[in-house]
């Protein structure tokens, strides 16, 4: 009974979603704790909706052949099962905090096993504001361009170098807070049940597909999107990852701020490319489907903080695509030489993104346009 485990349980949630809702409650011991719960009936009402799925895209197939959204069932039959384990999120928290455990911005809540089933997790109480909250960070003290390149950072660390990947980033499952004890600012990740788990190959072809779009090489773009199934539909692959339009990828997404008038042409080309964007879905591996949810969420919450495209995201990306690169490359090298020659090229190039950061720091900041103004007048004169 909740009186014989809990000191107090409040009634009212935290907050509720399709498959679980989250109480706050304190334990016999006095540890606050966040108690999710599973609704009732979810498990076998999920199978009946995913079997209701299928018969109504089949039907829509049939009077419409272009139609190919068949892989919605084919994800939902994959993920929901695991969704649905709260044990196997649980087991998702603790591998990514280990995982992740150099970043000291980032708090995954504790999990209390005694306590947890299937249905039923328990974990360590954590309060913060939502990742798209610019008042709450304001009202904090919390440097919003600090969050945003942290969360790249995550971002960029799990899906390069680690291939483990939380899939579900909405507001709602970031929070941020500024620690009492350190005053550092914390990112909270929450909602540990969908997770995309990448090879070794698909990995890598999207490493090196960033790497071409971050440095414009239009052949390698060309190249590594038809390895990730895209075909002729590069160009539009090429704009669905980095929301950008064609014209802007040609010039650099890492050179070209994103326009209203950019953010339009996107809207309407979406509308009329439907019938495209649903053929690359299809041919598409399946493992690109979640990472393309999750750069869309992540891109949500940037245009929220107004840091969308900042030149810092995409320099991180560079950093973890040139550490997984070289790591595969010296796991294939047998010769101590070689190995050496690789480490060598990977600090050189790390050195180089390091003191780019560096200048565009030093750019933007008070010093660093006083120094340009000085230089200046000392090649004038």
């Amino acid at each position: 009974q909740i009186k014989e485990l809990f000191v107090s349980f409040e009634d009212t949630p935290l907050g509720a979603a399709s498959l679980a809702q989250v109480h706050k409650a304190v334990l016999q011991d006095g540890r606050t704790v966040a108690v999710k719960v599973q609704h009732p009936k979810v498990q076998a009402q999920s199978a009946k909706d995913i079997l209701l799925m299928e018969i109504l895209l089949l039907t829509v197939k049939q009077i419409f052949p272009d139609f190919e959204f068949m892989w919605l069932v084919d994800e939902a039959k994959k993920n929901l099962p695991l969704e649905l384990d709260f044990l196997n999120e649980g087991r998702n928290a603790e591998k990514v905090a280990h995982m992740l455990k150099d970043f000291d911005f980032l708090k995954v809540p504790r999990i209390y096993w005694e306590l947890s089933t299937r249905r039923v997790l328990l974990m360590e109480f954590v309060e913060g504001g939502q990742v798209n909250d610019r008042a709450y960070m304001e009202r904090n003290s919390i440097d919003v361009n600090e969050i945003s390149r942290n969360l790249g950072k995550l971002y960029s660390e799990m899906i390069f170098v680690n291939g483990f990947i939380h899939c579900d980033p909405h507001p709602g499952n970031v929070l941020v807070r500024k620690c009492p004890a350190t005053g550092k600012a914390h990112i909270i990740l929450l909602d540990h049940g969908l997770y995309q788990v990448l090879t070794e190959k698909f990995r890598l072809d999207y490493c090196r597909l960033w790497q071409s779009l971050i440095k414009t090489d239009m052949k390698r773009v060309q190249k590594y999107s038809r390895r990730l199934g895209a075909g002729d539909l590069y160009p539009l692959f090429a704009c669905m990852l980095t929301a950008r339009s064609w014209d802007s990828v040609n010039r650099g997404i890492d050179r070209s701020p994103v326009t209203a008038n950019e953010d339009v042409e996107i809207r309407t080309n979406a509308a009329a490319y439907l019938p495209q964007i649903n053929q690359l879905l299809n041919n598409v591996p399946r493992q690109m489907l979640l990472l393309l949810k999750t750069n869309d969420l992540l891109r949500g919450i940037e245009s929220a903080l107004h840091t969308r495209a900042s030149a810092s995201s995409f320099l991180n990306m560079s950093r973890c695509c040139i550490r997984a690169i070289s790591t595969y490359q010296r796991s294939k090298s047998h010769s101590l030489y070689r190995k050496a020659r690789i480490s060598l090229l990977e600090a050189l190039s790390l050195w180089q993104i390091n003191l780019y950061e560096l200048f565009l720091r030093l750019k933007g900041s008070q010093l660093g346009n006083w120094v340009i103004a000085f230089l200046s007048r000392m090649h004038h004169s």
